[in-house]
């Protein structure tokens, strides 16, 4: 009787888990029955989503569409200029329609398109460039590596021939205006919002003027010049914003430092032992003592300073005062910032470094005494006996 019992207790439980696992079978194949269905939904949503982007905005189109497509400018860059002016639909499927094409070969230059354009078509015409690409340029203007906003308001006096609306007068007027700076802010915050919240600035836009030669059309007015420039320096920073976050610094501090070692070094291994001289003074909270931040706050320039002028009252003095001063002091090359944010031989707590001005070499020290005795060894070459 007892045996009877247990097995039909054995046959209840068998047959409960055969019914549980005929549930949970049901169960996975309808989560998996969904999940395919999705795949299949999704994919199907991506191929429809990619084949309209491939397409014309608008095949009825017939306005021109001004686009400037600045010299130094990536892919990334040229696809979303595109996209800004609402040329093409998607930035993201022209960057991997380019890529997968394996089109390299862009021209920079002014360019009249139409939502009408196909991605062949437009294509074609960035790698044609020739007439295309120089449409309504008139004259360039040069931002070389190291120059001051000053440098760069001398060298758009000689664009006033050909256009009227930009000036060096203008210009420097232009880097005064608060308003402006502000509307600049709120487009570019990641590059510029260290930078709005520095005080006893000279130029807020100082350091951020990519060094690059820009196109200029005979009407293009002098703020879409400068956007252009400012535009270009956010392109080129978005890599490296992570780091510099990552790294404990603003971009306003990084840029800084950047224009000194811009001005300082030569090549890219002085400019990161530099680079790791000056983070190793800041460290320690001694003054950064470049012979820029001098010039810069006399702004004029000169071979040899006097006791008179490392004395100079100005918040730009870093032989005065400690830290990075209200911000940078030209504009730095990438291989400056990059400096910045790599620097080599900081382990050999190197706080002193001079340079023979004749053959370009240059000794780095960790104590005063040893600096003595290394400018000494120059003196000749440099001038100073």
């Amino acid at each position: 009787m007892a045996s009877q019992k247990q097995s039909s207790l054995d046959h209840d439980k068998k047959s409960r888990r055969t019914s549980e696992k005929k549930v949970v079978n049901k169960i996975v194949l309808w989560i998996v029955g969904i999940m395919v269905a999705l795949l299949v939904i999704i994919g199907f949503m991506g191929y429809r989503y990619v084949d309209s982007a491939l397409q014309p905005v608008d095949s009825k189109a017939t306005d021109s569409i001004s686009v400037k497509i600045p010299i130094g400018s990536t892919s990334k860059d040229i696809a979303s200029a595109l996209e800004k002016k609402h040329v093409i639909k998607s930035a993201t499927v022209f960057n991997y329609y380019v890529k997968f094409h394996n089109f390299t070969d862009f021209q920079a230059g002014t360019y009249e398109f139409t939502q009408a354009d196909t991605l062949d078509d437009i294509i074609n015409e960035l790698r044609q460039g020739g007439d295309a690409g120089s449409v309504n340029a008139v004259t360039q203007v040069l931002v070389k590596e190291g120059v001051t906003i000053s440098d760069i308001a001398k060298s758009l006096d000689k664009v006033t021939k050909k256009n009227p609306k930009i000036s060096g007068a203008k210009f420097l007027a232009l880097m005064k205006d608060k308003d402006y700076f502000e509307k600049l802010e709120k487009k570019y915050p990641k590059l510029l919002s260290s930078d709005l919240a520095a005080k006893d600035v000279r130029y807020h836009l100082e350091g951020y003027l990519f060094p690059a030669t820009y196109g200029v059309s005979a009407n293009e007015s002098l703020e879409s010049l400068v956007d252009t420039m400012v535009e270009k320096t956010d392109s080129v920073m978005q890599s490296y914003y992570g780091s510099i976050k990552k790294q404990g610094y603003s971009v306003q501090e990084v840029m800084t430092l950047a224009s000194l070692v811009e001005r300082e070094g030569v090549t890219e291994q002085s400019r990161r032992t530099i680079a790791g001289v000056f983070l190793n003074r800041l460290a320690i909270n001694m003054p950064i003592q470049s012979d820029i931040t001098v010039m810069y706050a006399l702004n004029t320039h000169k071979t040899h300073l006097t006791n008179k002028d490392t004395s100079v009252d100005s918040p730009y003095n870093l032989y005065k005062h400690t830290g990075y001063g209200p911000g940078p002091f030209n504009q730095p090359s990438l291989q400056s910032i990059r400096a910045v944010l790599s620097p080599t031989d900081r382990d050999k707590n190197y706080l002193y470094f001079v340079a023979n001005l004749k053959t370009g070499e240059i000794l780095y020290a960790t104590t005063r005494e040893q600096h003595d005795v290394n400018t000494a060894k120059f003196a000749s070459d440099n001038g100073t006996n």
